[in-house]
C-alpha cells in the first residue's frame, strides 16, 4: 500500500538529496535541461518478440512512421532495439541486429529525429553511431569499456542502465537489500566515473526497472521494488547525472488495461525526480506529466 505517510517518511529521510542538481547538455544540438523539465523517450521494438505489439515495427518503413509520430507526440528521443529482453525471446546476434537497426537508424536521423539505440554490443553500437544515432542505451556492462570510448569519439550520450549481469538476457536473481539505491548508487557512481574518464560527457543512468530478473517474476514483489525504486529516485540525482526509467507495465494487475500502466508508473516516476521518461505511451505520459503540472511544452 502507498500513502501520503509513506512519501512523507521518505522525503523526510532523504530530504538532503531532495535539492539536487545534474548536468545539462545537448544532445544531437538540442538542449536538454534536465532540472527544470522532463523529457520523453518513444519505444520502438524492430524485434517480433516484444511483447508491447503497438511499439513492434518490423520494417524500416512502419518504423520511421511511429518514429515521426513519436516525435510529433512530444518524444525528444526515440529509443530502438533490435532483441527484445524479454526471458524467453529468441537471441539476436550482431548481424542480425545491425540489420534491423541500420535502416531505420539512418532515415530516421535524415528526418532530425533523436535516435537513442539499446544495445550491449560494441560492433552494433559503433554502426549505428555511423548511421546517426546520438544515444547508446547501454543494457550490459561487458564491453563497457569499449562502448564508452564509442560514444566519446561520436560525442553520444549515454544511457547505463543498472543490470547485474553480463547482460539483460543473462541475468538471473537480483540482489537488493531493503534499499535498492544504496547498491545502485554504488554501481553507478562506478560506471559514471569509468565513463567520463573515456570522454563522455553526456550521461544518464537507469536503475532498469522493466528487466526479467527470475526472483522478480512474482508480480507482488516485482511491483513493490518498482514502486520504491520510482519514489526514491531523487536519490540518485546526488551523483550529478539525470535518471532515465524505463515505464513497466505490471500486466497481472492492468491486464486488459494494461495501456494504461505506463502513465501509472509516470506519476511516480515524477514524484522521484526523474529526468527522461522511456515509455510506449508517448500521448498518455505527456498528458499525465501535463495534468501534474511538471510537464513544460
Amino acid at each position: 500500500m502507498l500513502s501520503l505517510e509513506d512519501l512523507s517518511k521518505i522525503a523526510e529521510t532523504h530530504s538532503g538529496d531532495l535539492a539536487a542538481q545534474v548536468a545539462t547538455f545537448d544532445i544531437g544540438g538540442k538542449s536538454f535541461d534536465f532540472n527544470s523539465n522532463p523529457h520523453l523517450m518513444g519505444v520502438i521494438n524492430l524485434s517480433p518478440d516484444s511483447w508491447y505489439r503497438e511499439s513492434v515495427c518490423l520494417t524500416k518503413q512502419a518504423a520511421v512512421e511511429r518514429g515521426l509520430t513519436l516525435q510529433k507526440q512530444g518524444a525528444a528521443l526515440v529509443d530502438l532495439g533490435a532483441e527484445s529482453s524479454l526471458l524467453d525471446a529468441a537471441r539476436a546476434d550482431d548481424a542480425l541486429q545491425k540489420s534491423r537497426l541500420i535502416p531505420a537508424v539512418s532515415e530516421l536521423s535524415s528526418h532530425d529525429v533523436l535516435v537513442s539505440v539499446e544495445t550491449y554490443l560494441p560492433s552494433v553500437a559503433r554502426a549505428c553511431l555511423e548511421a546517426g544515432a546520438k544515444v547508446l542505451n547501454i543494457t550490459g556492462l561487458k564491453h563497457a569499456a569499449e562502448i564508452y570510448k564509442l560514444a566519446a569519439a561520436h560525442e553520444a550520450a549515454l544511457i547505463i542502465c543498472h543490470v547485474q549481469g553480463s547482460n539483460v538476457r543473462e541475468v538471473s536473481n537480483l540482489q537488493f537489500e531493503n534499499d535498492p539505491i544504496i547498491e545502485m548508487s554504488e554501481y553507478f557512481e562506478r560506471e559514471t566515473d569509468a565513463a567520463a574518464k573515456a570522454g563522455v560527457s553526456r550521461i544518464m543512468v537507469d536503475p532498469g526497472l522493466g528487466f526479467y530478473y527470475t526472483n522478480l517474476q512474482d508480480s507482488g514483489q516485482r511491483v513493490g521494488y518498482q514502486m520504491q525504486t520510482f519514489l526514491n529516485t531523487f536519490r540518485l540525482r546526488r551523483l550529478g547525472w539525470p535518471v532515465c526509467h524505463a515505464l513497466p507495465h505490471a500486466f497481472e494487475y492492468f491486464k486488459e488495461e494494461v495501456r494504461c500502466a505506463e502513465p501509472f508508473f509516470a506519476v511516480l516516476a515524477a514524484l522521484g525526480k526523474t529526468s527522461l521518461f522511456r515509455t510506449h505511451e508517448v500521448p498518455k505520459t505527456r498528458a499525465v506529466l501535463e495534468t501534474m503540472g511538471v510537464w513544460k511544452t
